[in-house]
């Protein structure tokens, strides 16, 4: 008997045409843009879907900064070589800004106002129209400063202006053979901080070495938060009892933490989720 295999309905599949076509249309429309490209699923659709309307007047550039691990910087400069679009890198320096080092709720407003300025420089000097970045409608729904900033400083977003949710995205992006439709979301080293701890470049180093370590025993899909002395690991709940049934692997994770300056290592019992720092924010809110 033949496995079924899910095929999306006719309605689903004129939807996602429909935005797609309005995509097309929308990038097509432009003179020139440069693309915001993290190397993330979705600005790397952005970036294929911009050069295949623009060509060569299609630019990704991506900020490097010490809150971008060189992992990211390594998938970026890969995935744009294989899309064709041209790819620069510039330099950000958020971490100057006193306001951004504070790391209270604000600090991915400063992070894409730093961003998106330097973009403006770029542009100018080079005769671009355009800003485009990759936030899809599902972000609309969570804390996003960084949008504000964003906006502020006249970039658009095509992927909300044409609907398109996350997984639309990554459905698009598998049929076009992308190789970051399946890659897990990534956000920058320093959203790992707790808020209120300052953000430094010896607590972002902490933090890239031990998710390397982490994804050299297999892990795809994690996170290690620094609050302070502590790291807190989060894994997919599917993928905790890798910690409880091989003692060799949870030793090694534990002896390589330590060895980065943590005291304390915990395993967050609820799993991976995006933006879980996120969750202290409405005791914040109240103190203030």
């Amino acid at each position: 008997m033949a496995t079924a295999v899910y095929q999306p309905s006719i309605d689903l599949e004129a939807s996602l045409e429909a935005k797609t076509r309005f995509l097309e249309r929308t990038l097509g429309g432009l003179e020139n843009a440069v693309v915001a490209y993290s190397g993330g699923v979705d600005s790397t659709f952005l970036a294929k879907m911009a050069f295949d309307a623009l060509g060569s007047r299609a630019l990704a550039v991506t900020a490097v900064s010490p809150s971008l691990a060189q992992a990211e910087r390594d998938d970026a400069a890969r995935f744009a070589g294989q899309i064709g679009i041209r790819h620069e890198f510039i330099e950000t320096r958020e971490l100057e800004n006193p306001a951004y080092r504070a790391n209270d709720s604000s600090r991915c407003f400063h992070c894409k106002a730093e961003l998106f300025d330097r973009l403006r420089e770029f542009v100018a000097e080079r005769d671009v129209q355009h800003m485009l970045y990759g936030p899809v409608v599902d972000d609309l729904g969570d804390f996003r400063p960084g949008m504000a900033a964003s906006r502020e400083r006249g970039a658009r977003a095509p992927l909300v202006e044409a609907g398109l949710r996350k997984a639309e995205v990554r459905e698009l992006s598998r049929r076009l053979s992308l190789p970051s439709w399946d890659k897990p979301a990534v956000a920058c080293l320093s959203s790992r901080v707790a808020y209120g701890s300052e953000v430094t470049v010896e607590k972002l180093g902490q933090i890239e070495a031990g998710e390397a370590l982490l994804r050299a025993e297999g892990f795809r899909e994690l996170r290690v938060r620094h609050h302070g002395t502590i790291a807190r690991i989060e894994v997919p709940e599917s993928e905790l009892g890798r910690f409880t049934q091989d003692s060799e692997r949870r030793q090694r994770i534990l002896d390589g933490l330590k060895s980065l300056g943590f005291t304390y290592v915990t395993l967050d019992l609820q799993g991976f989720r995006s933006g879980a720092m996120n969750e202290a924010l409405p005791v914040i809110s109240t103190d203030e």
